[in-house]
């Protein structure tokens, strides 16, 4: 069994509470032991807990069984190492574990969805821990409210990283509990919050590390580092706006880019990914050409195209425009894995599988993107470019003045505004689009 780090004064007192309050809500930064602390309170009191049946959840089930039962090797399957094992129950997955009451039945669900509360309706359960519940749906949260009304003694257990303020999550579950706490200090609300100096695991370099691949004064700082709820506003990547240069290349200085006598490179590119989002009543068709170097370490965005401004989609005028860029890229920097187009448009994706079958290209590495939470994007990329990892072609200009102006929405925080000021919208999809596939792999690569 692998043993947690000692606790944080702060952490230890959050735990004390626990004991004594049925609603349990862990907020704050990355790494800051949320999950491995709720998670062992969670396990502890299910070793005495008088009911059989308790729930895990997150906004989907393998986020659940990640971030509750594996949580980095310190996870319910840890804790009860030896006394436990997967299976299921009623058709649904879940642990049966052997505590010192007897056993005990941990169903396992998702919940980010609407209809998902139907999957846990028909039980009541002792205790309930949903990690990033403020990922997951209302619905869903009200069941499990619903669903521990009569446990023998009611636990509910919520960890989750800051939104902005104003988040459904804070004004329509946390405000009412808040009140009632400030009403009656027996009442039961518990709130705990912490930050990465929490997790006594991590050593001072390894905090460093963390720290250098965000920038001060940003949204994900604030919310990432410092776990407050910071509203997104103004201008996305000012110091991209300010001053791009340290974010581009020249193939004539760039060591990645060094070439043979043939002319070929000598650093040949891990991946050579293209991003395509298609224009059409005032959206412009746009392409984006991107280089992996070193895994998924060393991004280049190479290249850039468009068709120009028309009132409708032009299929054949955007398949000639993608034949001429796919052959001219191909020929500069080599095979082209993987074409992704905006998934939302299958007509236009089998036109161009069709074109490039007829031109003799590969025609089957063509596909429509994969979609992730629009939120996430501009993450990634402050996080490239803080490290340094992603750099543009100094030539790639309409790119360069398209992310310097992309802003937030006002009225949906966390998302780029849509008004696509200049097609700044549209250079920004394609640019997304290149890398979409494999973001999970480019987060993780933070050497």
């Amino acid at each position: 069994m692998n043993k947690p780090a000692p606790l944080s004064q702060r952490q230890y007192e959050y735990m004390q509470r626990c004991m004594i309050s049925w609603f349990n809500v862990a907020e704050g930064g990355k790494r800051g032991g949320k999950n491995v602390l709720a998670t062992l309170i969670f396990c502890s009191l299910l070793e005495t807990h008088k009911n059989k049946i308790h729930l895990v959840g997150g906004v989907s089930n393998a986020t659940a069984k990640l971030n509750i039962l594996d949580c980095d090797g310190y996870g319910l399957l840890n804790y009860f190492e030896g006394r436990c094992r997967e299976g299921k129950y009623k058709d649904r997955d879940c642990v049966y574990v052997q505590t010192k009451t007897g056993e005990k039945v941990v169903l396992v669900s998702g919940g980010g969805k609407d209809g998902d509360e139907k999957l846990i309706k028909g039980n009541t359960y002792g205790m309930a821990y949903i990690t990033e519940a403020n990922e997951c749906h209302q619905k869903f949260l009200k069941e499990v409210f619903d669903r521990t009304l009569s446990s023998s003694d009611r636990k509910i257990f919520h960890d989750l990283n800051p939104k902005e303020e104003e988040h459904w999550y804070y004004t329509e579950i946390l405000k009412f509990h808040e009140e009632q706490q400030d009403k009656n200090p027996n009442y039961g609300y518990n709130y705990g919050h912490f930050t990465l100096v929490d997790n006594m695991s991590m050593t001072d370099e390894q905090i460093r590390k963390v720290l250098s691949t965000y920038q001060k004064g940003t949204v994900w700082y604030r919310r990432d580092i410092k776990g407050e709820r910071a509203v997104a506003e103004g201008i996305i990547f000012r110091k991209f706006a300010e001053n791009n240069e340290p974010y581009l290349y020249d193939e004539d200085t760039d060591p990645l880019f060094e070439r043979d006598i043939k002319g070929k490179l000598l650093h040949r590119p891990s991946k050579i990914t293209m991003g395509i989002d298609f224009g059409g009543n005032g959206s412009m068709t746009t392409f984006v050409l991107k280089l992996y170097f070193h895994g998924y370490h060393d991004l280049r965005t190479a290249e850039e195209t468009n068709l120009e401004l028309s009132p409708d989609i032009d299929a054949e005028a955007i398949c000639s425009k993608f034949i001429e860029f796919f052959k001219y890229c191909q020929e500069k920097y080599g095979f082209i894995e993987w074409v992704f187009p905006d998934s939302a448009s299958t007509t236009m994706i089998n036109s161009l599988r069709s074109a490039a079958r007829k031109a003799g290209l590969p025609y089957r590495n063509i596909k429509g993107c994969r979609k992730n939470e629009v939120s996430d994007r501009p993450r990634t990329y402050d996080m490239l470019m803080n490290t340094g990892r992603w750099k543009i072609n100094r030539n790639c200009t309409k790119l360069r003045s398209a992310i310097g102006k992309l802003k937030w929405d006002p009225d949906h925080p966390g998302i780029p505004e849509d008004k696509n000021i200049g097609n700044c919208n549209d250079w920004w999809d394609a640019e997304n689009y290149t890398i979409l596939d494999f973001i999970e792999y480019v987060d993780l690569d933070r050497r």
